[in-house]
């Protein structure tokens, strides 16, 4: 559907107005643009020049002024017989007119929706009118006890629409609106099949049993002359089954011998069996067809309420204990119409990073399908979080049935894919509830992930581990005031060696992280003046305030810390302070890339007794400072090759020392032994210190050997396996170094991999 247009105007001025038709529109004298579908309006008026680009110097501020709009955005169009509208996305609440005629009014921006009214052959007009979202929120009165991380959140509470969007510490606040999926015609189908579900019950050696659900929609009295036939192609192993329909709905299960199993990243193969279920009429005609790619898995997650000696965090995938190596996915842009072209990048980045597996963060939007495809194939394994965050939200009936609409529709929409391995009700919301409230309530009180998700996934996916919130505080944590077995290490953000990360009790760390600077060059594309940081008086300049991510240029304002505690964490590592822009953005980033690695390490030496970690995060959806390891513009920063090489499913690494020792370890990801041949040189001093072999058994992390400490060395380490040689290194005493010491020796190593 082509040749859109959008009207605009400020609420005050048109909210006594109702338009029906196209003409009503243009006449009403309201300021009409060409308009983007896909698109959001206010990208639609920076092409036009009304606004400046949002995302240069402080003009994100500016989009404040424009939450108060408007939107009637219309088409003429033509179709063929038996064709309908659908709309895969609207931001986010609106009416929907059909020649004259209002069809719809939605309020969920995570939803499609189908319109069936009837259609002409020949000049339809279609008109979405797009309520602004903020003034549409103050219709609901707020129950007392809802608290937000920040102000700035609280229109999110019973808006279904990405939370970032009003507001986050990696976001700007652009309260976007517009149509930012596209909007189809497609074929109505007399007989079809809706949805279908199949899903691992059993794996018995190499045998498994599935189940598999459909639901179908038929025009016949008798659903006897129906049938449903359902096959599945993976490699040389096959089923087929055929079963006569006694309703529009059956559930049945499948045996399927010999079966090829998928397996996560390092594990084994990620095999996908080619599944087409057909619907047919009498005698075997096809009248409908549905087709997926599916795995047969089982996962399991063996957890337990608080940490500490008994405590346990772990997936466990076709039985197998499996140790994390992740990423958190967050918002790909802050206008979501262009995530679709941003995915292919983001998606090669994550695979090369080396992550087993991306947790998909509660305050974006739920994904495209491509992400799961791309994750099926590569055996990359999802978290998948619902779209809450960082508050305590409503527990009352109005929302509990706009999430459980919500829930039945994403649930639908991801349950196939055999990456999904975990559904998390929220993020930080118990949080929020037992920590952040004055009240200090406990989180079991929130029936709606206690109650309404945990029913939506009862109902329509019983075969994935369900989390009510990250981290989870059961009633027994927060009665026993114990932390909880999973976390997300933030804390005091001071230097990444301190006592509160080296000594965290949690099994599990599904965020943390560490901020690293842009490159000169990407911060000349987003800001007028890119040095110094700070004015006369010594405050952050306003701009750079915008870009960390700042709602107001008042320092004392949410999130305005980041550009001091960003040069706070550079001081704590170097003696001196950087006196330009590149020697900043080189300290930042090494500060950034050391802590990763650091952190990433740090658990996988404590294989078992540490299960995961997933840090925080690989792209930014917009050009700020933050703790991504790729920014914007796709420009790698040093942290994601430090990354890249702690992820490696073989690794050797020096734990921090233990009195005058440096202890050398080496894991194993992969399900067999692996023999490794290693060499360390001390580059600082240009000697080699160790050479050897060692055999690490499969799925395990062993003590190699010793050597002495002594601070301020670097040391590069190379190891072979599989004929194959790796780099990975380690500098002792990361405190009070010099720059230009270390500059030197990580050149020489030939790990020198800024990107200016």
């Amino acid at each position: 559907m082509d040749h859109w247009k959008v009207a605009y105007a400020e609420h005050n001025a048109c909210k006594n107005l109702d338009f029906i038709t196209i003409e009503q529109i243009e006449k009403a004298g309201l300021r009409i643009i060409p308009a983007s579908v896909p698109g959001e309006l206010q990208l639609d008026m920076m092409r036009q020049g009304i606004i400046d680009d949002l995302f240069y110097s402080d003009n994100a501020l500016t989009a404040q002024r424009l939450e108060n709009l408007h939107a009637w955005y219309y088409t003429r169009f033509d179709t063929k017989k038996d064709m309908h509208l659908k709309f895969y996305g609207i931001d986010t609440v609106a009416d929907i007119y059909l020649n004259g005629k209002m069809v719809k009014s939605v309020s969920n921006m995570f939803l499609e929706y189908e319109i069936f009214e009837p259609l002409k052959e020949k000049d339809n007009e279609l008109i979405v009118h797009i309520k602004p979202v903020c003034i549409e929120a103050r219709k609901f009165e707020l129950p007392a006890s809802c608290i937000s991380l920040a102000a700035y959140n609280y229109p999110a509470f019973y808006m279904r629409k990405a939370a970032h969007s009003y507001g986050w510490d990696i976001m700007p606040r652009i309260v976007t609106s517009g149509i930012w999926k596209p909007v189809e015609l497609v074929k109505t189908k007399k007989n079809q099949i809706k949805n279908v579900f199949l899903s691992t019950s059993l794996i018995d050696g190499t045998d498994a049993t599935l189940t598999f659900y459909i639901t179908t929609e038929v025009e016949g009295d008798f659903i006897q002359d129906y049938s449903v036939r359902v096959t599945g192609v993976c490699e040389d192993s096959r089923f087929e089954v055929e079963k006569t329909l006694y309703h529009t709905d059956y559930r049945f299960e499948l045996f399927v011998e010999n079966c090829k199993l998928w397996f996560p990243r390092f594990k084994g193969k990620p095999n996908l069996y080619r599944v087409k279920a057909e619907l047919l009429f009498r005698g075997g005609e096809p009248v409908d067809s549905y087709e997926f790619r599916s795995g047969i898995r089982t996962v399991k997650l063996e957890r337990t309420d608080v940490a500490g000696i008994n405590g346990e965090f772990c997936f466990c995938i076709n039985g197998v204990k499996t140790f994390i190596t992740g990423t958190n996915w967050v918002p790909l842009d802050a206008f979501h119409s262009r995530d679709e072209q941003r995915m292919e990048k983001a998606l090669k980045l994550l695979y090369e990073s080396g992550c087993n597996m991306v947790r998909c963060w509660g305050g974006n939007v739920y994904e495209r399908r491509e992400l799961f495809d791309f994750c099926d194939e590569n055996g990359i394994m999802v978290w998948q979080d619902f779209a809450m965050g960082c508050a305590i939200y409503p527990f009352d009936t109005t929302f509990a049935q706009k999430m459980l609409e919500e829930a039945e529709f994403i649930i639908k929409r991801y349950r196939n894919h055999p990456s999904l391995v975990l559904w998390a009700g929220d993020n930080e919301c118990d949080m929020a509830i037992a920590e952040w409230s004055n009240v200090k309530l406990n989180p079991d009180t929130n029936w709606i992930t206690r109650k309404v998700l945990k029913h939506a996934l009862a109902l329509h996916d019983w075969s994935r581990p369900y989390l009510p919130s990250s981290p989870y505080i059961s009633e027994t944590a927060f009665k026993l005031g114990k932390r909880p077995s999973e976390e997300h290490l933030w804390g005091p953000r001071d230097y990444f060696k301190s006592n509160y990360y080296r000594n965290s009790e949690c099994h599990f760390a599904s965020e943390t992280g560490y901020h690293g600077c842009n490159s000169p060059q990407s911060m000349e594309k987003f800001l007028k003046k890119t040095w110094p940081f700070f004015d006369d008086s010594g405050a952050v300049r306003k701009e750079l305030l915008v870009h960390a991510t700042a709602m107001e240029t008042v320092e004392d304002a949410p999130y305005t810390y980041r550009i001091r505690l960003m040069y706070d964490q550079v001081k704590t590592m170097f003696l001196k302070e950087p006196d330009n822009l590149n020697d900043l953005a080189k300290m930042s980033q090494i500060s950034q890339a050391e802590a990763d690695k650091f952190l990433i390490e740090h658990f996988r030496i404590q294989k078992w007794r540490k299960t995961g970690l997933i840090w925080w995060n690989l792209i930014d959806g917009w050009p700020q400072f933050s703790d991504a390891v790729v920014d914007y513009y796709f420009e790698k920063k040093l942290a994601f090759h430090f990354i890249k090489r702690a992820q490696n499913p073989v690794l050797l690494m020096f734990d921090e020392p233990d009195g005058a020792n440096l202890p050398l370890y080496a894991a194993n990801d992969y399900l067999d032994d692996k023999e490794v041949s290693f060499r360390i040189t001390n580059i600082t001093e240009g000697q080699l210190v160790l050479e050897g072999r060692v055999n690490v058994r499969a799925n395990s992390t062993q003590k190699v050997t010793d050597i002495l400490w002594k601070d301020q060395l670097f040391y590069l380490i190379e190891f072979t396996v599989d004929g194959k040689t790796y780099k990975n290194h380690y500098y002792t005493g990361l405190l009070n170094i010099s720059f230009e010491n270390y500059l030197r020796d990580l050149k020489k190593s030939g790990l020198d991999d800024f990107t200016f």
